[in-house]
C-alpha cells in the first residue's frame, strides 16, 4: 500500500480571483479525514499544473488547453474596466467597449479574456502581469479590462471599476485529468454542483451501503412482525371478549330462567 493510500488527501489548484472557500468548508465538513490543500497557480499555468499532476483538480478560467483534461463550467463573471476614481467613466453606471476607443487599454500577458477585437488604443508595451497593469492604471497610464473578481482582488482606494456591457465574459470551470476521475474528484464535483450528502449521484462508501442494507432489512422485518402480531392480537382479544362476555353458552347471554307464576287450573 502506498503512502497516498494510507493517508488520502486532495490538492485543489485555483487561479487568481477565484474564491474556493465555500467549497473547501463543505469538503472539510463532509470529509474531515481527508485534508484538502489549496495550490495557487496563474491562469496560464493551470492546465500544465493539472497535466503535471501538481493538483488533483483545479478551478480554472476558460478557455484553456483541454488536451487530456475534462472541464465542467461553473459560472460566468461580469467583465469590468478598472479606472482611476477621478476618471470620467467613474461617473456612470456602465460603459460599452466603443466608449473605450480613445483611451489606452492595457493588455497584460496573463490576460484571460477572449477578445476578437480588443477595445481602446494599445500601450507601447504589454505589462507582464495584471498586478503590474493595475499599478499603471493608478499612475494614469491607461485603463484595464478584467473579470470583476480580478478587479476586487487588486482593489485600491484610488481606483474603481464599471461593467463593460458588450465585453466577453470570463467563465470559471472545474478541470481535472480525464483518466484520473477518482472518487475524491467525484466528491468535489458533487460539492461544486450543490449535491447534498445523501444525493444519489454520489458514490456511497461500502460501510454506508452495508448500514443502509441492514437498515432496510430491519425495517422490513419490523414491518412483518407487527402484521403477524396484529392478526394474532385481534384474534386473541376478540375471541377472549366473545367467550368471556357475549358467548351464547355462558355469561349474560345464557338462557334465562322461566318466570314463576300461579299454577294453571285444570279444566
Amino acid at each position: 500500500m502506498t503512502s497516498s493510500e494510507e493517508t488520502p488527501s486532495f490538492r485543489l489548484a485555483y487561479v487568481p480571483g477565484v474564491t474556493p472557500g465555500k467549497w473547501v468548508r463543505i469538503w472539510n465538513e463532509r470529509l474531515p479525514d481527508v485534508p484538502l490543500t489549496l495550490v495557487g497557480v496563474s491562469a496560464a499555468e493551470a492546465s500544465d499544473a493539472l497535466r503535471g499532476r501538481e493538483a488533483d483538480a483545479g478551478l480554472v478560467r476558460l478557455p484553456i488547453d483541454r488536451t487530456a483534461l475534462s472541464a465542467i463550467p461553473l459560472y460566468t463573471e461580469t467583465t469590468v474596466v478598472v479606472v482611476p476614481k477621478d476618471h470620467v467613466m467613474a461617473t456612470v453606471d456602465e460603459v460599452s467597449a466603443a466608449e473605450l476607443a480613445d483611451d489606452i487599454v492595457l493588455h497584460p500577458l496573463d490576460d484571460t479574456l477572449d477578445w476578437e477585437d480588443r477595445p481602446g488604443r494599445p500601450a507601447n508595451e504589454r505589462p507582464a502581469t495584471t498586478a503590474d497593469a493595475v499599478e499603471l492604471v493608478a499612475a494614469g497610464v491607461g485603463l484595464l479590462v478584467v473579470p470583476q473578481s480580478i478587479a476586487r482582488l487588486h482593489h485600491r482606494k484610488d481606483l474603481t471599476y464599471r461593467p463593460v456591457t458588450d465585453a466577453p465574459e470570463s467563465r470559471v470551470a472545474l478541470s481535472w485529468l480525464e483518466d484520473e476521475t477518482t472518487d475524491l474528484v467525484e466528491e468535489f464535483i458533487g460539492i461544486v454542483r450543490g449535491r447534498t450528502v445523501n444525493s444519489t449521484r454520489g458514490r456511497p462508501k461500502p460501510q454506508a451501503q452495508a448500514k443502509a442494507k441492514d437498515k432496510r432489512a430491519d425495517k422490513g422485518g419490523a414491518g412483518r412482525k407487527p402484521a403477524a402480531g396484529k392478526s394474532a392480537g385481534k384474534s386473541g382479544v376478540r375471541t377472549a371478549g366473545k367467550s368471556g362476555g357475549k358467548s351464547p353458552r355462558s355469561g349474560s347471554a345464557a338462557p334465562k330462567a322461566a318466570k314463576r307464576g300461579k299454577p294453571r287450573r285444570r279444566p
